[in-house]
C-alpha cells in the first residue's frame, strides 16, 4: 500500500501552488501544478525536481515564464511520489529513475499532452533521458539543468550527510544549521533570503525540528555511497536525446555535475544551448531574468519550428 506524509496545509512555498492529484500505478498519486493554458498549440513545459525535491523549485521560474514567455504558456511542475505532497511508494526499493520516468508518462498521458518539453534538474534530468529513452516521440525538446549521465559522488555524499544534520538539530539550531549549509551554494543571498529556502525542502515542527518534504526513505538509499566513489556513466541515456532540440545549464558552485562532464555534454552535442548560471549552487534558484529568458527563447524557438513543420506537412 501506498504511505503518505502529513504536511501542514498553510505551509508557505506550496500556497501560490494549487496542485491537482494524478493517479498513478498501485493506487498511487502524484501532484500536479499547471499554470498557463494546456492545448495543442504550444508544448508544455514539464519541469521535473531534482532528487528528494519537490515542485517549489519551479515556482519562481514558473511565474516570470509566463512573463517573458508572451503569457499563456503552458507550464507544468511536478511532485513524483515520494516528494511533496505526492504520496510516498509502498517500498523503497520500489523508488528508482525508471520508475519516476513511467510515472511521468502516466502523468503526460493523463493531461492530454503527447509531446513535451522536458525541464529536468539534478536526478529529474536523468528521469527525462530514461522518458527519452522509453518514449522518445513524447519529447520535443529536453532542459537539463545541473544533470548529465554521471552523478558526482561528492555531492550525493555531501547532501547525505548536510540533511542528517540538519534533521537531528532543534530549535534556533535548526535555521543556523541550514544557513551554514545553504550559504555555500548561494553566497550573495542575505540570511533572510536563506531561511526562505528552507521551506523547499522542510518545515518546522511544534518541537522545533526539520520535518522533510520528502520520504526519507529516499536518503537511506544513499547510504552505501562513499565520497571517492566513481559512478557508472549514462552515455547511452544521454544519447537518447538526440530526438530532440538540447539545452544545457549548469550552476557556478554544483557539486551534482562536475565541470569536465559538462564539458563532455557540450561536445558531444553542440548543437546544444550551453549556459552557466553564476553565482548559485544546487538546486538553482532560478529567479533570475537572464536565464529563464534564455530558457524561453529555446522554448519559443522549439514551438515555432514545430508549428512551421506541421504547416509544411499539412499543405
Amino acid at each position: 500500500m501506498p504511505r503518505s506524509r502529513t504536511i501542514p496545509p498553510d505551509h508557505s512555498v506550496f500556497t501560490a501552488l494549487p496542485a491537482f492529484p494524478v493517479a498513478l500505478a498501485s493506487d498511487l498519486r502524484a501532484m500536479v501544478h499547471v499554470s498557463g493554458q494546456l492545448s495543442g498549440q504550444r508544448l508544455p513545459v514539464v519541469c521535473i525536481p531534482g532528487y528528494q525535491r519537490n515542485m517549489s523549485d519551479f515556482s519562481a521560474f514558473a511565474q516570470t515564464f509566463q512573463r517573458v514567455g508572451g503569457g499563456g504558456w503552458p507550464v507544468v511542475l511536478l511532485d513524483l511520489p515520494g516528494r511533496g505532497r505526492a504520496d510516498d511508494r509502498a517500498k523503497p526499493t520500489d523508488y528508482g529513475t525508471l520508475a519516476d520516468a513511467r510515472d511521468v508518462a502516466s502523468i503526460l498521458a493523463a493531461l492530454g499532452i503527447d509531446q513535451a518539453i522536458v525541464l529536468g534538474q539534478g536526478q529529474g534530468g536523468q528521469v527525462a533521458m530514461a522518458l527519452a529513452t522509453e518514449h522518445p516521440l513524447l519529447i520535443g525538446g529536453t532542459v537539463l539543468l545541473d544533470s548529465g549521465p554521471i552523478a558526482d559522488s561528492r555531492g550525493i555524499v555531501r547532501l547525505r550527510n548536510n540533511l542528517a544534520h540538519v534533521e537531528s538539530l532543534r530549535g534556533k539550531a535548526v535555521v543556523a544549521g541550514f544557513r551554514r549549509i545553504l550559504g555555500g551554494d548561494y553566497p550573495e543571498l542575505a540570511q533572510s533570503q536563506l531561511d526562505e529556502l528552507i521551506g523547499r525542502s522542510h518545515f518546522i515542527d511544534k518541537r522545533g525540528r526539520a520535518r522533510p518534504l520528502y520520504d526519507q526513505r529516499l536518503i537511506k538509499a544513499l547510504a552505501n555511497i562513499n565520497f571517492d566513489d566513481v559512478l557508472t556513466p549514462q552515455w547511452s541515456l544521454f544519447g537518447a536525446l538526440s530526438c530532440a532540440p538540447l539545452m544545457l545549464l549548469r550552476t557556478e558552485f554544483t557539486d551534482q555535475l562536475r565541470r569536465e562532464t559538462f564539458a563532455e555534454m557540450v561536445r558531444r552535442r553542440p548543437d546544444a544551448v550551453a549556459l552557466t548560471i553564476a553565482g548559485q549552487g544546487s538546486p538553482a534558484l532560478f529567479d533570475q531574468s537572464e536565464e529563464i529568458e534564455a530558457v524561453a527563447d529555446f522554448v519559443l524557438r522549439i514551438g515555432k519550428r514545430n508549428r512551421q513543420t506541421f504547416m509544411s506537412g499539412a499543405l
